[in-house]
């Protein structure tokens, strides 16, 4: 009668890390982040497209103070007005969001989450 070989203990505690490892590095995949510039009067893009879930973050990049608002979407957000740094909000409902600055008429942009 054949003998079956048993994996070491060392060996299964590999497997188990390769495991842990790559579903780790899958996770990390799926998390889609946009990055926006914040810019003097102007949003970098125009509208962008984006999967339920990603994560936008705006980065403030002028010499003037801004903010992001919802002026009409399923979910209302939006940052506190500032001249440096970034704001980050994560896209869990789908739908059209139009988004402007406060202080600065005619800056707006569209996120559409399919």
């Amino acid at each position: 009668m054949p003998t079956r070989l048993r994996p070491s203990r060392a060996l299964r505690v590999l497997l188990l890390l390769i495991v842990v490892i790559s579903a780790v590095f899958a996770a990390t995949a799926l998390a889609a982040t946009r990055t926006v510039k914040v810019q003097d009067s102007f949003f970098s893009a125009k509208s962008v497209s984006v999967s339920r879930g990603t994560t936008v973050t705006w980065r403030w990049t002028g010499a003037l103070y801004h903010n992001v608002k919802v002026r009409s979407g399923p979910v209302r957000f939006g940052s506190r007005t500032q001249l440096k740094g970034t704001y980050s909000h994560r896209f869990t409902a789908r739908g059209t969001y139009k988004l402007y600055c406060s202080l600065h008429p005619g800056m707006n942009m569209t996120v559409v989450v399919r």
